[in-house]
Formats: structure tokens, sequence, C-alpha cells
């Protein structure tokens, strides 16, 4: 009963920020669902579905104070190459088998691997989805709506890439839709700043959605030559009563379960939509203005069980996604049942409100995703990520240009491995500390071992030992070591030898023969 009542305070004191933003992140989760469905080659209201299971199950189940689920548009590939292969029927018992793998990677504590990925490529991450976000929703903005929403990938279907589709753009330029898309970021820019009273608490994407479609009835009315045409607006389809609704419902094919193909296209979509989920939940937290931490492990049940239930009624794999995450805590969202609000709009809106959400210009919901890209991808993130030196910056700006110029996950591999590399580099570093003093007739070195030596630490520690110069004075330390790898042991021992040979006079203190991981770890 406390529970209960903690909730129901809870849900009550965000109300007031968490259904507004419900209705930002509604408003652009909506192309976007129906967008990676078309990309996928899956039926259209297959995406809905995934959004309204993310919305309605996984933000109650998840620890998520404010990621949202849906469909992902880093699946789209995989998607659409399973769908190919094995048919619609077949692939969504594949996406129940990577909902129920989900749920054991959360049990066996997969989800720790999230604590492994540097800040760099993290912040990197989310500034190339502003740059993404903004090169991909200027041709919307202008009224060049080949593209679907949701298409992030650098390389297209139709052989076109991000900067030549922006070129033919420019081409085919739509008086309405930047009439539309102009106005539109004005809102977006100025309304908190000019709305008085209640309507300060309206959210500017809402009024840019009313703003932009009763511009374009107006231009129909008015002024024809500027009117957007039906493939410059959101289109959904059309729900006519509970038979209509029962049809697109589509349910898997269990008489497959033993089909191999079938567990491949299930295990590849449980490894890639854990990934994207984990990477996504990191970033949506280090957004988080209250700095709250999502279980990582309950997300993959969360997220598993979100997708055995849209394979069941025929909707697409789900992961946490950043895009909407981020217009979440753009929006002000205080909990997670913003995220639920925007799945319930999804529903209502779907069944009830078709002829209105048909009415909403492409153009407008560009204006709304350019100011989110911009706020992920502004100039003081890079200024302050500069200020924290080469071994942040580098990865961060590499991480950009690989997400940019290929896509999310191999992006994130690309930084990740550089990442790495700086981390090999500063351990390397910090193998030892070296002092040398003088007295009239030799020099005294001493070495003082770091608390832990890896093998990674040899060949430095190897040159090192090489360079000294003869009949030298040294004196190697290890009181401050918890930790010696056998390699580098080894090495001093055979120093010993070399030592003597080269007349240098080597003291070892407080270095023992062998190291476990039980002394390691002060057990």
């Amino acid at each position: 009963m406390g529970l209960l009542n903690n909730l129901s305070k809870q849900i009550f004191a965000n109300l007031k920020y968490d259904i507004p933003s419900g209705l930002v992140v509604f408003v652009v989760a909506l192309p976007l669902c129906l967008g990676i469905a078309l990309a996928s080659g899956a039926p259209l209201f297959s995406g809905l579905i995934a959004g309204m299971v993310g919305g309605l199950v996984v933000a109650l189940l998840s620890g998520a104070a404010l990621s949202v689920s849906g469909p992902a548009a880093g699946l789209t590939v995989i998607v659409l190459n399973a769908i190919t292969e094995v048919g619609y029927n077949a692939f969504l018992l594949g996406v129940v088998i990577a909902g129920v793998l989900q749920i054991i990677l959360g049990f066996i504590k997969a989800g720790t691997i999230s604590l492994f990925f540097p800040s760099s490529v993290i912040k990197g991450m989310l500034a190339a989805i502003g740059i993404i976000l903004i090169l991909k929703q200027i041709p919307h903005a202008i009224g060049y709506d080949v593209d679907y929403e949701g298409d992030f990938s650098f390389d297209q279907f139709d052989k076109e890439n991000t900067f030549t589709e922006l070129m033919r753009a420019y081409e085919s330029l739509n008086k309405g839709a930047i009439i539309i898309s102009g106005l539109s970021l004005l809102i977006m820019i100025f309304w908190d700043r000019i709305a008085r009273g209640f309507l300060k608490s309206i959210p500017a994407p809402l009024i840019v959605v009313v703003v932009g479609s009763l511009l374009n009835i107006l231009f129909a009315e008015n002024v024809p030559v500027l009117v957007l045409e039906k493939e410059h607006l959101v289109a959904i389809p059309e729900i006519k009563g509970l038979a209509s609704l029962t049809k697109l419902v589509i349910f898997p094919a269990f008489n497959e379960i033993w089909n191999l193909k079938v567990w491949r296209i299930g295990l590849t979509l449980a490894v890639v939509a854990s990934l994207e989920t984990l990477l996504s939940i990191e970033a949506v937290d280090k957004l988080d203005p209250l700095k709250r931490h999502t279980p990582t492990n309950r997300e993959l049940k969360a997220q598993g069980v979100g997708n055995i239930l849209s394979g069941i009624i025929g909707g697409l794999p789900m992961t946490s996604v950043i895009v909407r995450g981020t217009a979440n805590v753009t929006a002000g969202a205080r909990s997670k049942f913003s995220s639920f609000y925007h799945g319930l709009l999804l529903l209502l809106c779907v069944v009830f409100l078709h002829k209105i959400l048909i009415k909403i210009p492409l153009a407008a919901l560009a204006a709304i995703l350019l100011v989110i890209g911009y706020k992920l991808t502004s100039i003081g993130l890079y200024k302050n990520i500069f200020k924290n030196g080469v071994e942040q910056f580098v990865p961060f700006i590499l991480t950009i240009l690989a997400i940019v110029l290929t896509d999310l996950l191999k992006g994130i591999i690309v930084g990740i491995c550089i990442a790495v590399v700086f981390i090999l580099r500063r351990n390397l570093k910090l193998a030892y500390s070296c002092s040398m003093k003088e007295s009239e007739d030799t020099k005294v070195m001493r070495l003082d071992l770091a608390e832990e030596v890896s093998f990674l630490n040899k060949a430095n520690i190897m040159t090192m030992l090489r360079e000294i110069p003869d009949y030298s004075k040294v004196i190697i330390d290890g009181s401050h070591a918890k930790y010696i790898d056998y390699d580098v042991i080894e090495i001093l021992n055979d120093y010993k030898v070399t030592a003597k040979t080269r007349g240098i006079d080597l003291q070892m203190e407080n270095i023992k023969e062998s190291y476990d991981i039980g002394y390691k770890n002060g057990k």
C-alpha cells in the first residue's frame, strides 16, 4: 500500500512536467516509428506497435527515469535482411527469441558492460547524433522528403549518402516547406521568451505542430502554390474500427521454432539491440539534470519483455532510442511516466485521431529535430571537451567523425578502440616513477613501481632498463606494488644478470617472486 502511495505521489508531483514532455516525444516518435518500419521493409503499423509497447510496457518495467524505447534506426538493415531471408512471420519469432535472450542477459548481469564505455565516446556519440539530426532534417525542412524519417546512416539504399542527398535537396526547394520550417524554427527558439501566463506551460514543439498544420491548411485555401501535398505530410495507416485493427496485427510463425536461421536472427537482434540500448541509456543518463543512474541489468530485462510482446503482436524489435530520449530530456521530463504518456498518446491518436495526424507537415517536425540536434552538438560542448586535454578530445572527435560517416554502432566501436589506445598509452607511462640523484662519482637512479604493473608495461620497462647508463647505481622498489605480472618479474630477474655485465650496482627492494590475484585484491 505504501508503495502505491509513493508511486501515485510521484505521478502527480511530476504531472505538469511529464505530460507536456510525453506530448513532445509523441510528436517526434510518430514519424520515426513509421519511417523505420518503412526502411525495414515491414508493415507500417509494426513500427507503431513497437513504439506503443516501448512506452506502455518497457517504460513501466524499466528503472530508467528519462529513457524512451521504440523501434531503432540502427536495426533497419538487420531487420530488412532478416525479413527478406525468412519472411515476416518467421522474423517475428526471431524478435520473440531476441527478447528471451535479453532477459537472460539481464539475469547474468551483462548490463555491467555499460560501465566500460568511455565518457569521451558517449559524449562524442551525443554530438554525432546532433550533427546527423541537423544534416538529415535539412532536406525535410526545405521540402525534400525522399528519405524516410529516422534515416541516420551515411550510406543510403538508393546509392546516395548524407552529403549527396543534401545537394539534391537544394535542387528541389519547396517554398511552402521553407516558410513552415522557418516559422517553426522561430517558435522553437523564441517561444519560452515570449510566452506568458498559461501559454508558457505549453511546450514549443506542440505549438510548432499546430501552427505548421494550420498554416498548410491556409495555403490550401488561399495560396495553392505553397500547399504541401501528401508526400510532405505525416502518413499513417488508417484504422476503421476493431476489425481493421485486428487485420494489422500479425502473429509469429511458431512452427519455425526449429529453423536455425530464425535463431541466428534472434541472437543477432538480442546482441545488437542490447548494445544499442546500453549506449543510449548511458547517453541519456549523462543528459539527465538530476544525474540519476539507470540499473542496466533491469533495463535489459525490460527490453526483453518488450521485444517478446512486440514480436507476438506483430511489432518491430525495439531498443532504448537516443533521439526520443534526448527529446524527452530537452522537453523537461522528470520521470519514466513521460515515456508512458507518449506510448498512450501513440495508441489513442493512431486509433482516434488519424485525420488530424495526417495534416502534420514533415517540415514542422524537422524544425523540432533541428533544435534538438543543435542542443546535442553545441559549441560549448566542444570547448569543454577540448579543455579536458588530448586524451579526451581526440576520441571524442574521432567518434563523431566515425558515426557521421558510417552509422551508430560502427562509429562507437571505432571510438572505443581509439579511447582504449589512449588508456593503454597512459597506463604504459604509469608503470613506475623515476628519480635520479648524482653523487661525486656515480649516478643513483631510483625506480618506484606502481600499484599494479601488468604485461602491458613490459615493453616500456624493458626499454627504460636498456637506457640506464653503464656503471650506474639502480634501486628498483616494489613497496607500493600490489600486483606485478610474471612477465615483468621475469624481465627484472633477467636484468640482474645484465646489470652485472654492465657494471651496474642493482638493488631490488620489496619485490616478490610471484603475485596472485588474492594478493592483488588484498585478500
